[in-house]
C-alpha cells in the first residue's frame, strides 16, 4: 500500500507525545513531497493515510476529553482545530486528484497543503497539546494514547486515505458548515 514507507504503528503512549511525533512525520513526509527525493506518488498516499487517520482519531476521541479536562483550552481552539483538519482534508484532496506529481500544479498543490499543515501543527501544539500537558492528569494521556493509536492504525488499515474516502470527508465539512463552498 505505501512501499515501505514509515507510517508509526504506535500501540501506546502519552497522547501528547503520540501526536506529535506524527507532526513531526507529517513534516518528513511533505519535505519528501517538495523535493522530490522518493516517489511522490508512493509518499502521497502515505501522507493522506496517516494525516486522515491522525486527524479522524484526534477529533473523535482526543479533542472532547482534552476540552473537558484541559482548563485552558476552550471550545473555541477545539473548533478551530477541526476547521484547520478541514481545511487541510480540502488541500490533501487537491494533491491527491491530481494526474502528475512532476507538475507545476503538483508543486503548488504541496506547497499550499505544506503551509495549512505547518500552520495547524504550531497552532496546535501551542494552545491545545502544551496546557493538556500540565492540566491532562498522566493516566488519562496515557489512556487516551492507547486508544488513538488504536484507532489511528484502523483508519490506516482500512486505506482512509483514497482519494475516495477524503473527498466524502471534505464533502461532509462542506455541509456542516465546517468549509465553506468554494
Amino acid at each position: 500500500m505505501t512501499s515501505g514507507i514509515d507510517l508509526g504503528r504506535p500501540e501506546s503512549g502519552d497522547i501528547i507525545d503520540l501526536i506529535t511525533d506524527d507532526h513531526r512525520r507529517f513534516e518528513h513526509l511533505l519535505a519528501q513531497l517538495r523535493l522530490g527525493t522518493a516517489d511522490r506518488d508512493a509518499v502521497r498516499r502515505a501522507f493522506a493515510n496517516v494525516l486522515i487517520a491522525h486527524g479522524e482519531a484526534e477529533e473523535d476521541l482526543v479533542y472532547p476529553v482534552l476540552r473537558q479536562q484541559a482548563g485552558d483550552v476552550d471550545a473555541h481552539d477545539i473548533e478551530h482545530g477541526k476547521e484547520e483538519h478541514a481545511e487541510g482534508n480540502e488541500a490533501l484532496l487537491a494533491v491527491l486528484e491530481l494526474k502528475g506529481t512532476d507538475t507545476q500544479a503538483f508543486t503548488d498543490a504541496v506547497e499550499e497543503l505544506s503551509n495549512l499543515v505547518a500552520h495547524h501543527i504550531a497552532e496546535e501544539e501551542l494552545s491545545i497539546l502544551e496546557p493538556a500537558r500540565t492540566e491532562v492528569s498522566n493516566k488519562v494521556r496515557w489512556d487516551l494514547g492507547e486508544k488513538w493509536s488504536r484507532r489511528r492504525n484502523e483508519l490506516i488499515d482500512q486505506d482512509c486515505g483514497s482519494a475516495e474516502n477524503v473527498r466524502r470527508i471534505v464533502e461532509a465539512a462542506k455541509r456542516e458548515g465546517v468549509l465553506e463552498d468554494a
